[in-house]
């Protein structure tokens, strides 16, 4: 036995790098698709359990590698964009590399501040020597001692991870995909607590039992004979996960039904990205629209949805596309919210224009009655950063030009209806304070109309959708998501998918139409939700903790500094 504590000692430490890409891929897999939500409460603590005992630097290299792993696997499907430089996706490739890259060094920064390295703990750290004995020392150095310093280490572990999920979310226009606490979308009572904090308090929650499951472990190695010392490390956050469930399962009790529903039809046209960018098939596939459109119209809906990129011209400068669309609603009498690029002439350019990825609302008697404008853009995608400085950028993604982004959320009224609808624009749905900001006290539901066919059937469609989820939540209000190729669904107030879309052969990826009865839940809830009313206010403490941390971190630094330069004094 001894000889192989020595063994498991000595290849340990060479392994730490495969052990941090084995902890990243697992954080991957708790995303759909597989989904498997439990390795979200596994893979931050193994992560960090990689970097114990390092110093800073090299803490930050293993986090890094691991999490590389981690984006690479979550975010393959970046690879299925049909565009190709001499039949090589270089664009694709080099946009999947260079965002992995970039959103690793979050987490990777999260195992340096983290880590307990020799100058944080003040002291020498232990070199551990040859035995297993030496190396179980060697990391128990690297955390705390007492229970309460170890149960303040993983408090504060969770807090500085969801600081750096608020950071994500926002710099550089933002990017807040994959937040750990999506992967939980699918555990209903949980969610709930989402109304409060936000999608953030699902991270913090999984993150502080993941490093509460690494101070087990340690206690484990440090007292192997004791077979309940390792229990405390467990109990308060166990207890307080319970304790969620309980709220979640009340909150799933109260939650209102409305006395009224709206009865809405999906179009999902299912038009290859290819097409799309192919302007000798416009006409073409807007007839194919508008067959099909007529067919759902048949279900005598009050309200007609149709997905990002369904409009091949510009409505409101192109008569017959827009005679087309408004006499449809004219012909049906119904409702009609649509997504199309629109154009405003330039204030500071006279004779030229600016572009917008646009929504419209469109009257039972034909008359264009709001629109909205995207307020986040999809870099690459809708804008190209640095254009005017970096010229080449343009050669790595297919659109030809710019959006401009609006400044403010829109409220669809349905006027005969009373019913109040707030757009959201391709992956506006998963910034959680552009939903809060679009969810007035009388908004009756979200509508999200988005185009997914860029990523072919891959894994990004569910993702995306479990984001929508958390709107849901966060609101306490549905969430429509219209989808030219996807995942074309609805969700209710408590975060369920409700019904999704699915073709005569079972594919949500194919064309086709969906109905759904969509409760209205204006006047039957009794209040905002404690998120709607006072956004991200749990975000921001954990930021200003972690400012705390890192402002002590420093404090440290400057001391050791000024010890070594003075060796009299010390």
């Amino acid at each position: 036995m001894p000889r192989l504590k020595i063994a498991f000692y000595r290849v340990l430490p060479f392994s730490r790098y495969s052990i941090a890409i084995l902890a990243g891929l697992s954080i991957a897999i708790a995303f759909p698709n597989p989904g498997i939500a439990g390795f979200a409460w596994i893979g931050p603590g193994l992560l960090m359990a990689c970097a114990l005992g390092r110093s800073g630097g090299e803490s930050f290299r293993i986090g890094y590698v691991g999490v590389i792993g981690f984006y690479l696997g979550a975010l393959y499907w970046l690879l299925y964009i049909p565009y190709r430089w001499h039949g090589l996706p270089l664009g694709p490739a080099a946009g999947w590399l260079a965002l992995s890259s970039y959103l690793a060094l979050y987490p990777a920064a999260w195992v340096w501040i983290l880590s307990k390295n020799s100058e944080t703990l003040g002291k020498p750290a232990l070199q551990g020597g040859t035995t297993a004995e030496g190396f179980i020392a060697k990391l128990g150095a690297s955390v705390p001692h007492s229970w309460a310093g170890r149960a303040l280490w993983a408090v504060s572990g969770a807090a500085t991870w969801v600081a750096l999920e608020m950071l994500v979310a926002r710099l550089f226009s933002g990017f807040p995909w994959l937040i750990l606490g999506i992967s939980q979308y699918r555990l209903i009572p949980l969610i709930q607590i989402a109304s409060v904090t936000g999608v953030y308090g699902l991270s913090f929650l999984s993150v502080w039992v993941s490093l509460s499951l690494v101070s087990a472990g340690l206690i484990l190695m440090r007292h192997p004979s004791s077979r309940s010392l390792w229990l405390g490390e467990i109990f308060i956050p166990l207890m307080v996960v319970g304790l969620l469930f309980q709220f979640g399962f009340r909150q799933l009790k109260q939650a209102a039904d409305g006395d009224r529903t709206l009865k809405v039809t999906f179009v999902q046209p299912s038009i290859p990205q290819t097409l799309i960018w192919d302007p000798t098939k416009d006409d073409e596939r807007f007839q194919q629209l508008l067959h099909l459109s007529e067919e759902a119209l048949t279900n005598r809906p009050q309200l007609l949805l149709w997905p990002e990129s369904a409009i091949p011209k510009l409505l409101r400068y192109e008569k017959s596309t827009f005679e087309a669309v408004t006499g449809l609603a004219r012909k049906h009498k119904v409702w009609m919210s649509v997504r199309d690029d629109d154009a405003e002439p330039r204030r500071d350019q006279p004779g030229k224009a600016e572009f917008f990825n646009s929504s419209f609302l469109i009257s039972p008697d034909g008359e264009l009655m709001q629109g909205y404008k995207k307020r986040s853009l999809v870099i690459f995608g809708e804008y190209i950063p640095l254009e005017r400085w970096l010229p080449f950028m343009k050669f790595f993604t297919p659109i030809p030009g710019g959006f401009a982004s609006g400044d403010h959320p829109v409220q669809f009224e349905l006027t005969d209806l009373g019913v109040q609808a707030s757009p959201l624009i391709c992956f506006e749905d998963v910034f959680p304070q552009l939903g809060r900001e679009a969810s007035e006290p009388d908004t009756d539901f979200l509508v999200n109309m988005t185009n997914d066919g860029w990523f072919g059937e891959s894994a990004e469609p569910w993702q995306h959708a479990a984001s929508s989820v958390f709107r849901a939540v966060e609101n306490r209000i549905p969430l429509l998501r219209c989808t030219n190729t996807g995942l074309t669904c609805w969700i209710d107030s408590t975060g369920r998918l409700r019904m999704i879309f699915r073709d005569a052969k079972g594919s949500v990826y194919g064309p086709g139409i969906m109905t759904a009865e969509i409760p209205l839940l204006h006047g039957a809830r009794d209040s905002r939700t404690f998120y709607n009313a006072r956004g991200d206010w749990f975000g921001w403490s954990c930021v200003a903790i972690t400012s705390g941390m890192l402002l002590r971190r420093i404090v440290f630094w400057i001391r050791n500094r000024k010890t070594k330069k003075s060796p009299e004094v010390a």
